[in-house]
């Protein structure tokens, strides 16, 4: 199976990440799943992982819930619903004993 050349760079020693492919020479990351790279959203996580709607993902740290008392603790699970193009917040996930909740990616690390 021969992988396609970097769209960044045109590197043709591009090599496998689980979903993704990635270029030794520019270090760029690309889903080729994803056919149109200007109309998709990068969201990353803690680890720099790219996610996605539907991905299960972990809180990396105690969270504080605006204009609540409760505290997300740190290793709660979640799904994210949906991948959104905002500054803060990217996330509309559903988060287990909470409820549903925008949250940021870079507190939580894809499970």
């Amino acid at each position: 199976m021969s992988l396609p050349a970097c769209p960044k760079c045109q590197c043709e020693y591009v090599y496998e990440d689980q979903q993704l492919l990635i270029c030794p020479e520019c270090a760029y990351e690309w889903n080729p799943s994803i056919t149109n790279d200007e109309d998709a959203i990068l969201v990353k996580d803690a680890n720099g992982i790219l996610l996605a709607d539907g991905d299960k993902v972990t809180v990396a740290k105690d969270l504080k819930i605006k204009g609540s008392s409760q505290v997300i603790k740190i290793g709660t699970k979640a799904l994210v619903r949906r991948v959104l193009d905002k500054k803060d917040h990217e996330l509309d996930c559903k988060v287990d004993g909470i409820g549903e909740m925008m949250v940021t990616a870079k507190f939580v690390k894809k499970a």
